[in-house]
């Protein structure tokens, strides 16, 4: 085959909107290997001008090495991902929830005090609890996913698309909205002008509806995690694969447990001790973005279903 013919080969695979690979050693392989969208050369055998022309270098001349470099870029890419995905949905759901809280304070019962203005859901130091210690962890920990077995089915990604995708900003905004509709609901729940007071609510103050509210954020950030694994999967798919994560939500939940009823912390943080019905309430429901989510994927599922990956070698 000559230089022009592998040439001509590689730009009709690229005019059918394949993602097209280019291996080759010898100086008439340069052309092709420029051309095409990932140009490997080899690193034994290899000419330098092949190598200059080339995307990646093979060192070992092992071609099952690039379907690991490329199994190993997928998984990389799609922690990334993941991360994001975690990381810009909890932090809508904290923006959505301070900033309807103000705007809705009337309604749910958040009632200023005498020289005060405007009272917010969360003070300020309980958001920096959740943004420094609560979220970090499983941000973290998301970010050392073991690779889903699939990755390698999945269609290349096009060149020219964003990491967060529209899908992605469609997913971060509902959970977000359900993470802040459901703190204010506990907190408007937890007031005793609320519209969906409590029956012992007369007796609770405003510091025991913000402890409700900040401990239900908290554990709508750690169900999230497990929401922000997987896309299209179910949640449960594999679900004691990363002990990273788990140990991540064993901590963040242990750190939550002690700002409410280590005295020191309560202080700083401005919290109350919760009776074990109001962790209950709290978990519950926090819990309602995994199921919603669940859902959510459920129904979409047939439509994403990986589907044989357009790569083409050259």
């Amino acid at each position: 085959v000559s230089p022009e013919h592998k040439l001509n080969i590689v730009q009709a695979l690229r005019d059918k909107g394949h993602v097209v690979a280019m291996t080759g050693d010898g100086v008439n392989d340069a052309p092709a290997l420029k051309k095409s969208d990932i140009g490997v050369a080899m690193g034994i055998t290899g000419t330098d001008v092949a190598k200059g022309a080339a995307d990646m270098i093979l060192a070992d001349d092992n071609f099952a090495s690039i379907v690991a470099a490329v199994e190993e870029g997928r998984s990389i890419f799609a922690n990334i991902q993941r991360f994001l995905r975690y990381l810009l949905s909890s932090n809508i759901g904290e923006v959505l929830a301070m900033f309807l809280g103000v705007v809705l304070a009337g309604a749910i019962g958040l009632v200023p005090g005498e020289g005060s203005a405007v009272v917010v859901p969360l003070l300020a130091t309980q958001i920096l609890w959740i943004n420094l210690l609560t979220d970090s962890g499983p941000a973290l920990a998301l970010g050392v996913e073991p690779a889903d077995h699939d990755v390698m089915l999945r269609p290349p990604r096009d060149p020219r698309s964003s990491v967060i995708t529209g899908r992605m900003w469609f997913d971060m905004v509902f959970v977000g909205v359900i993470m802040a509709a459901g703190t204010l609901l506990v907190m408007d729940w937890s007031l005793p002008d609320g519209l969906l007071t409590r029956g012992d609510a007369a007796g609770r103050g405003l510091r025991q509806a913000q402890t409700m509210a900040f401990t239900t954020l908290v554990f709508y950030q750690l169900f999230n995690a497990f929401n922000a694994r997987f896309e299209d999967r179910s949640a449960f798919h594999k679900l004691l694969a990363n002990r990273w994560l788990w140990l991540a939500v064993l901590g963040s939940t242990a750190l939550q447990l002690a700002v409410v009823h280590t005295p020191f912390l309560q202080r700083a943080f401005r919290t109350v001790p919760l009776a074990p019905r109001d962790w209950l309430v709290c978990v519950a429901v926090a819990s309602s973005v995994l199921w919603a989510m669940e859902l959510k994927k459920l129904v979409m599922r047939p439509a994403v279903e990986p589907s044989p990956s357009r790569v083409s070698g050259a």
